[in-house]
């Protein structure tokens, strides 16, 4: 592996790297958002066919496959040449807390406790799968993921946009402090 860097880069690249997303989609009358993807490609797969919903024209929406593909290019670039050598730097607090629901933060790169997040454990497979469903209905509820949402729709000041940004950040607070507890504790 080529290492380029030692450290992690600083958080103010991404800020910058999403301004100027955001600015070109907006001059180019897009609108920043992953979860249509899922509906290009069922479109892809002929679901037009039977439901209006995805019935899309797929030449005007090239430009949002070349962007996950770019997403999907840029993460394995990232990962594999541009990481830091280091795992990541944890509060003490966190790991702390961590330590009270018997979750070992330390294990691992850092990123996600291996005893919760791996494949040999039904319980986290269970949840990772019950978790991508409910992010699934509640992008298709939205009308929009949450960096379509948080991103483009608050910068385009849309309500709608505000009103959803709002539900993630309260769902996320119960999820966090009421639910999470309760499955791991």
């Amino acid at each position: 592996m080529i290492e380029f860097i030692s450290q992690p880069w600083h958080w103010a690249v991404a800020g910058v790297a999403f301004a100027v997303v955001v600015f070109l989609m907006t001059w180019l009358g897009r609108m920043f958002g992953i979860s249509s993807i899922y509906r290009n490609f069922c479109a892809m797969a002929g679901a037009g066919k039977k439901y209006a919903y995805f019935d899309v024209n797929l030449k005007d929406e090239r430009w949002r496959l070349v962007f996950v593909l770019g997403i999907i290019v840029g993460g394995y670039l990232a990962a594999h040449y541009l990481a830091s050598p280091g795992p990541v730097d944890i509060s003490p607090k966190t790991v702390a807390h961590l330590h009270e629901w018997n979750i070992d933060a330390t294990e691992g790169d850092g990123f996600l406790p291996v005893s919760l997040f791996n494949y040999s454990n039904w319980y986290g497979v269970l949840l990772a799968i019950i978790g991508g469903f409910l992010v699934g209905f509640g992008t298709r509820y939205a009308d929009g993921c949450t960096s379509g949402h948080a991103i483009t729709g608050l910068s385009h000041l849309q309500v709608q946009s505000l009103i959803a940004v709002i539900g993630f950040f309260i769902g996320g607070l119960i999820m966090t402090w009421l639910i999470l507890p309760l499955l791991i504790g």
